[in-house]
């Protein structure tokens, strides 16, 4: 009997130890986990998570939209206009500041829009904090949100490749065909080049916008001479991109961008009266040689540039998205080919955003 007992003791204390290092193994993993900085921490947080679940393995296209409380209808027209065109299981991760919280979950609730799966991540804007200097010549580009793309894989976004929009477009065609685009091999991003289709070159010759470099930095600065680009080399438009997010951290790409906006606040390498405004630049500099071309018809463009210059019907519909970049906003009066915006606009429950139009004009 004492034999027994003996025995049972010694299990009894195997089992303990078994018990011990089972919980010290799993204490030493989580915290061996990487963790955000201070800084980074706030960047982004979840305001609002849907009881869905958000993985790789759900097939879902994860856009990116910035949602701004004086531009929040144009931001619904887009989702609207994703949604409606497409079968895939969409999720949108929308950006917005505090101010806009509220207004842009009523904004779905009460909508149409109430079926759409997302997330609203409040934008923390003090990162931005010796990164960008007041500029009176364009003030809507210095809007937080406007940066928001530089920071992507440090909002609360869990998946391995996003697809951005601005909200001064329209989707036409199908988001997974965008979404499943080949990114070449150690490429973040790809965005659409400024010398691609004839009928966008015909667009920019009469509205005199430009398509190179030269167009978007100071080559008077020694700074931006020493980058080694051609001023005459094409530019490329960071209003649509596919980012292959695991590539962004790996090659540190926000720190780099970071580093041309610090370096701008210092010297004016570029600044909002040049054609880019201010958050273009750093992502040409940044991106350099770096980057996959899209589809042309994925991202047809400069309908904002003026309020005269029209693409060709026919043209139009074949496009997969439009893109109004440029002071003439669809939402507003003049600009052009407002009916293909305003088939997508879904009026604000709360009446705090309405259309501008000339027989409502006071």
């Amino acid at each position: 009997m004492t034999l027994l007992r003996k025995i049972n003791r010694v299990l009894l204390l195997l089992l303990v130890l078994m018990v011990c290092l089972l919980l010290h193994s799993t204490l030493l993993k989580a915290s061996s986990r990487p963790k955000l900085s201070d800084n980074w921490k706030s960047l982004g947080s979840a305001v609002r998570v849907p009881a869905v679940r958000v993985s790789e393995a759900d097939s879902v296209v994860p856009v990116v939209i910035c949602a701004s409380e004086e531009r929040i209808g144009a931001t619904m027209a887009v989702i609207n206009s994703v949604y409606s065109n497409t079968d895939a299981s969409v999720f949108f991760y929308i950006v917005t500041l505090r101010d806009a919280v509220k207004l842009t979950r009523q904004y779905i609730v009460k909508t149409k829009l109430k079926g759409i799966k997302y997330k609203i991540v409040e934008f923390n804007p003090m990162v931005l904090k010796g990164k960008v200097k007041p500029d009176s010549s364009r003030p809507e580009l210095l809007h937080p949100l406007n940066f928001v793309r530089f920071y992507l894989p440090l909002l609360d976004i869990h998946h391995k490749r996003v697809i951005y929009l601005d909200d001064d477009v329209i989707v036409q065609g199908d988001i997974k065909d965008l979404f499943n685009m080949k990114l070449k091999p150690g490429h973040a991003a790809a965005f659409s080049t400024d010398c691609d289709l004839p009928s966008t070159h015909e667009m920019v010759r009469s509205i005199g916008m430009q398509t190179t470099y030269m167009g978007f930095l100071d080559y008077r600065q020694l700074k931006v001479r020493d980058l080694g680009i051609d001023p005459r080399e094409c530019s490329f438009n960071p209003g649509v991109f596919v980012a292959d997010v695991s590539e962004w951290k790996k090659q540190k790409i926000t720190k780099q961008l970071e580093k041309w906006m610090e370096e701008n606040f210092r010297h004016n390498i570029y600044s909002s009266a040049m054609a880019g405004g201010v958050a273009t630049p750093p992502m040409l500099i940044v991106f350099h040689d770096k980057y996959t071309t899209l589809d042309p018809l994925w991202h047809v463009r400069h309908m904002g540039w003026s309020p005269d210059a029209r693409y060709s019907e026919s043209f139009l519909q074949e496009a997969h998205l439009l893109h109004w970049n440029g002071p003439f906003k669809p939402w507003s009066h003049p600009a052009v080919h407002l009916d293909l915006w305003e088939k997508w606009f879904i009026p604000d429950p709360s009446r705090k955003f309405s259309l501008v139009r000339p027989e409502s004009d006071s």
